[in-house]
């Protein structure tokens, strides 16, 4: 899989540096997958959890962050929506986070 904006999150880990080698584990090992369906992110990672509009939430860290992401399963392409502390996810909805859409000037 392609992971669209992985900048963000070396800038999120730059910030936080508890997740750094979690970030980049993740990074590393989705970038080796070739997901096709949500279920195979199960078969990967069994404590994420796939949600509608092609979206899946992952732990990091020890489930101390939460990662959403949104998948293009045809063009094998992840895009980053959201990572945060679980008291920051608690506040977001997963279906619609983009905290890194570009906003409009």
């Amino acid at each position: 899989m392609n992971i669209y904006n992985w900048g963000t999150l070396v800038d999120y880990y730059t910030a936080h540096a508890d997740c750094k080698d979690a970030l980049q584990k993740w990074f590393h090992d989705v970038s080796t997958k070739q997901w096709k369906k949500p279920n195979d992110i199960i078969k990967d990672y069994s404590k994420a959890r796939t949600i509608k509009n092609d979206r899946a939430i992952f732990e990091i860290n020890g489930n101390d962050y939460r990662l959403i992401a949104e998948l293009n399963y045809e063009k094998a392409w992840v895009f980053i929506k959201f990572i945060g502390t679980h008291a920051e996810y608690d506040k977001v909805d997963a279906l619609t986070i983009d905290m890194y859409k570009k906003k409009k000037k």
